[in-house]
């Protein structure tokens, strides 16, 4: 289980790397790079998007999904004014959002720091703002046989 909240882009590109067991001369092809160029990846804890986004294909998973887990858990909740543009309407000028689509990567997090004791019920819907119903839907739904 991954910690989506303390994110080191590098090694999980490396892991993803091995498990793959993708041949470095063919990651040095792709992305145009030297094998330090690639070292130096691994140690970086965040990285160009642009870059981000060639790995992701090379390695065929998506690497912006994990940040996109971290902001579903932690980011603060949005504001319910809506920025207005400069003409003065309320229009949206990027695209908008839901919060609270939650993956089954999420749900399996969540639920597996309840059954963990890592976090009650009571501390994940106040840290990470689960509705209360949500989370015990969840816990009927995903009960684990056992």
């Amino acid at each position: 289980m991954h910690n989506f909240k303390d994110i080191h882009i590098g090694q999980l590109i490396e892991q993803r790397v091995k498990e793959m067991a993708t041949d470095p001369v063919r990651i040095c092809a792709f992305l145009k790079c030297t094998e330090e160029d690639i070292k130096d990846t691994y140690r970086s804890e965040s990285l160009d998007t642009a870059v981000l986004l060639r790995w992701s294909k090379l390695l065929e998973y998506d690497f912006f999904r994990i940040y996109s887990h971290h902001l579903i858990l932690y980011s603060p909740s949005a504001s319910q004014r809506k920025p207005q543009n400069r003409t003065g309407k309320n229009t949206p000028v990027l695209p908008e959002f839901r919060k609270n689509i939650y993956t089954m990567e999420i749900i399996e997090f969540i639920l597996e720091q309840i059954r963990t004791g890592t976090k009650t019920k009571q501390d994940v819907i106040r840290e990470y703002r689960i509705p209360k119903t949500t989370l015990y839907k969840w816990l009927i739904k995903y009960r684990k046989e056992g």
